[in-house]
């Protein structure tokens, strides 16, 4: 697998030993919109420059974000998947993809 292009929003991830491209496209951020339901992304990425997010939102991002790389699991399957780096991963990953998404090249 090609590494992750930043100018592109993509991130990498490994799960369970497979390397993962991660990217929040369009139709994975509506997709994270309604994951999260009341919350906006506009609060989610205030949270996370905040350091106030919750497991939940790292979750639906990495979700997303993987769903946006061509993954077809769900919130379900990464219950039981190791992250390569673990939670710290996968929070710095979730973080990623949202700096990644709105920033200008």
């Amino acid at each position: 697998m090609p590494p992750a292009n930043p100018w592109a929003g993509e991130v990498a991830l490994v799960l369970d030993g497979t390397a993962h491209i991660c990217k929040l496209t369009l139709g994975a951020l509506a997709e994270l919109e309604a994951s999260l339901q009341a919350d906006t992304l506009v609060a989610l990425v205030a949270r996370f420059e905040a350091g106030g997010f919750s497991t939940r939102d790292v979750l639906a991002l990495i979700v997303a974000g993987l769903r946006g790389g061509g993954w077809r699991g769900s919130a379900r399957d990464l219950l039981c998947a190791e992250i390569e780096g673990g939670p710290v991963r996968a929070a710095e990953a979730a973080a990623e993809l949202l700096a990644r998404a709105f920033a200008t090249p």
